[in-house]
């Protein structure tokens, strides 16, 4: 057993193992489904934009009888995947009539990254890169995560840069393993790095940016309340992972998330004395392709009008890209043949790498689906507006001093329902931004609460797929990494309080 590695259980006895990210989710599905039988169904009359109007919640049969239901859960993984949603009754089906709802972008783009790397690694450029890299860092791992963890929460603050860092663990992880530290650092750098970042959003168009517009004030009002959060809460989250991995590369046994076979071996490249082999013109060739198409990536998805000018409804520049997951997976498709035609890798080997490293990538990929799957089966239900109109009679009337809090507490169970957080500024901002009038705060505190109560709650939540999908992508248990960042969720939930206590007295 590699030092440092978790205890294997004794010969002839069966120790508890906590279930894979699948059968949380396949759980997790099954809960929401019985739950949807006791909570009442209803729905709000919906303006031009699909948002609900306060104060018209009624009573609605969702028309579900007890084998309609069976079928919804039948067919939840499905409709997680490629379900459209009816324009007219917006219920989710295969065969409806309307916008995608599933997850197919998203699927298809983790599979077309995982192809990528597989197809990256069988060069081997990555593999010496990393060595190289690690052996120069290797007094400076702090630096090497404070680094991804700001550039990660920075994207995340500005554009809402999450699902996109499922690309990133193929190349963090066996570079983290390699300067020492475990894959929990790994994991911890790349959600909370960009997840602390989305929960701090300052102009993210797709998190302030729609609730702004929905509660009809300017993406720029509480700006500075915001800025001042993201500052803090950044600082705070980079200096938690960076004391977890001081302690984990000092004493290898305190491990939270374990080791796996190699993983320790790879560290061997820190100690080694001698400079690893040079990088051949293959292997420049190849790391720069790496590097180009990942900064491409991230230059395609930024929707650069509205966080440069702070308007959410900013007409896009003309160099503007505007890329989601669709772009995103052909470009990575159409990278993994690049690399395979400039190390001339050849025809046979080329597509037995690729479809190997699709293999590969399917389990973390169809858990992105059954995350998608269990809003469909509470949107369906037609549920989710009878959550929302709880959540009106709980805040109407509360004093001003308290209503911030109070709106940061119950968006966190709609936060659990929908983890979009577009979805959910649709949905709760309507509702909740008029509410503000009567409580005698500003709205923009209602938005920077709603998006920390949304943000807080997918930094853990199973039913996302950036952390499902993330930590399967690490390997590593979702109870391990819920050890690993309660002691930080506590505290960001207190320092959230105090900074939206703060925008309320100062409104």
């Amino acid at each position: 057993m590699s030092a440092g590695a978790a205890p294997e259980p004794e010969a002839g006895r069966r120790g508890f193992t906590f279930p894979s990210a699948l059968t949380v989710l396949a759980l997790v599905t099954l809960l929401v489904w019985v739950i949807a039988f006791f909570v009442p169904s209803g729905s709000y009359e919906r303006d031009a934009d699909g948002a609900p109007r306060q104060g018209t919640y009624r009573r609605e049969p969702s028309g579900l009888g007890f084998t309609d239901r069976l079928n919804e859960l039948f067919l939840s993984p499905v409709n997680g995947l490629y379900g459209v949603q009816d324009t007219r009754t917006g219920r989710v089906a295969p065969d409806a009539t309307g916008e995608l709802y599933g997850a197919a972008g998203v699927f298809l783009f983790v599979l077309a990254i995982g192809a990528f790397l597989t197809v990256v690694f069988a060069t081997g450029a990555l593999d010496r890169g990393i060595g190289r890299l690690a052996h120069r860092l290797r007094d400076r791992g702090a630096l090497l995560i404070t680094g991804v963890m700001l550039i990660f929460s920075l994207l995340g603050t500005v554009e809402g840069f999450a699902e996109e860092t499922l690309g990133f663990y193929g190349l963090i992880v066996p570079l983290m393993l390699a300067l020492g530290y475990d894959r929990m650092v790994a994991t911890g750098s790349i959600i909370l790095g960009a997840g602390t970042g989305v929960l701090c959003s300052t102009v993210n168009p797709f998190a302030t940016g729609v609730a702004s517009s929905a509660a009809d004030i300017s993406l720029g009002d509480g700006i500075a309340l915001r800025a001042a959060m993201w500052l803090v809460l950044t600082a705070v989250t980079i200096g938690y992972v960076l004391r977890y991995a001081r302690r984990v590369r000092a004493r290898p046994e305190r491990s939270l998330s374990g080791y796996l076979p190699g993983d320790r071996e790879q560290a061997a490249v820190r100690d080694d004395a001698g400079e690893p082999p040079p990088l051949t013109g293959m292997h420049k060739a190849v790391l720069v392709t790496v590097v180009l198409v990942f900064a491409f990536m991230i230059f395609s998805v930024i929707p650069w009008a509205g966080a440069l000018t702070g308007e959410s409804d900013a007409a896009p520049y003309g160099w503007e890209l505007g890329w989601s997951f669709p772009q995103l997976a052909a470009l990575f498709l159409c990278a993994s043949i690049l690399v395979g035609l400039l190390t001339r890798m050849g025809e046979q080997r080329f597509t037995q790498t690729f479809v190997g490293g699709v293999g590969d990538f399917v389990s973390p990929a169809l858990v992105i689906v059954l995350a998608r799957g269990v809003t469909t089966l509470m949107n369906n239900a037609k549920v989710t507006d009878t959550v929302l109109h709880s959540i009106e009679g709980a805040v109407t009337g509360a004093p001003s001093t308290l209503f911030g809090l109070m709106v940061f507490v119950v968006n966190l169970p709609l936060a659990f329902l929908i983890p979009s957080t577009s979805g959910h500024a649709t949905l709760a901002m309507p509702i909740l931004a008029p509410l503000a009038d009567f409580a005698g705060v500003s709205r923009a505190l209602v938005v920077t609460a709603w998006q920390a109560a949304s943000g807080w709650m997918n930094l853990w939540v199973p039913t996302t797929a950036v952390i499902m999908g993330g930590i399967s992508l690490a390997r590593v248990g979702y109870d391990r990494y819920l050890r690993f960042a309660a002691p930080l969720l506590g505290l960001l939930a207190l320092l959230i309080a105090g900074f939206i206590a703060l925008g309320a007295v100062l409104t």
